[in-house]
């Protein structure tokens, strides 16, 4: 390895808006607008477009936690640097900046090449719900306030937020939150189907670290293959899913150069070594 690629693995994305941290194959990404209870303007979406480039292709991110710094984990939009400063520039401009936004809180982390989870340690409102549903799994801190405020400004729910909550949430409860305004906490998110658990504040780190390892331990391969797969069907017919799984199988037995389903299916069938239990998720 050249001087020039050794300088650039030990760096570290990121910026002024999103900090990175690594820790034992956990990459922990971090809106990092404090003071703004990390809203999210253009230069924070420009920033995690960078990093989850970068991150993707980093041997040193395994599992990627996406949460906020200090007290939120996002209010939203940043109304006066996205929505004003763009009311004054070009229609091109506009569109870019909009652009950034989508690119970074679904299309990418939609689809992303490695698991992510998001870890929802406070105030999490309006636009922060597409990036938090994107993400494949998600653990909340029952202490957290959730909200889609929009209807009391008087305005609807915008971006793809909409869309992303009906992803999740049945018809009845997204209707009754976007057309009320009425914040919930953690625990709610986690009856609603928001996130996967809610636990208390002061072990939510804990959790979502346990979370990550466990996915650590699994076979990246498949892994991948499994939630892109599932991700992938929900919009086809049975008969599609059925066709397009078959070809996954096939596709990820190829690639996978751990050769997971081999061992898997020799481990329990054949030597009965893999006995398959809860795992050491905390409870």
């Amino acid at each position: 390895m050249t001087d020039e690629a050794d300088a650039s693995k030990a760096s570290v994305p990121g910026g002024d808006n999103v900090k990175v941290e690594f820790e034992d194959g956990i990459a922990w990404v971090k809106l990092n607008r404090p003071q703004k209870r990390n809203a999210m303007s253009v230069a924070l979406a420009t920033e995690m477009n960078e990093v989850l480039d970068a991150l993707e292709l980093d041997d040193r991110c395994g599992v990627l936690v996406l949460t906020g710094e200090g007290e939120a984990f996002s209010a939203g939009m940043d109304l006066r640097d996205f929505f004003r400063a763009t009311d004054k520039k070009s229609d091109l401009e506009r569109h870019r900046a909009y652009r950034e936004t989508r690119n970074w809180q679904w299309r990418k982390l939609m689809f992303y090449g490695k698991p992510t989870i998001a870890m929802i340690n406070g105030w999490c409102f309006g636009g922060a719900f597409t990036p938090m549903i994107c993400c494949d799994l998600a653990v909340t801190a029952e202490e957290a306030v959730f909200g889609l405020s929009e209807i009391n400004w008087g305005i609807i729910p915008g971006g793809v937020v909409p869309k992303a909550l009906s992803t999740l949430v049945n018809d009845r409860k997204a209707l009754y939150y976007i057309m009320t305004g009425e914040q919930f906490d953690g625990r709610v998110a986690a009856e609603l189907g928001l996130v996967n658990r809610a636990v208390p504040l002061a072990t939510l780190t804990e959790h979502t670290r346990a979370l990550a390892k466990t996915l650590l331990g699994k076979n990246p391969a498949v892994l991948r293959a499994a939630k892109l797969s599932y991700k992938y069907i929900r919009e086809m017919t049975w008969e599609e899913a059925a066709e397009y799984l078959t070809a996954k199988n096939d596709q990820t037995t190829m690639v996978d150069p751990e050769r997971g389903r081999e061992r898997g299916i020799s481990e329990f069938l054949d030597t009965k070594t893999y006995k398959p239990g809860l795992g050491n998720y905390p409870r």
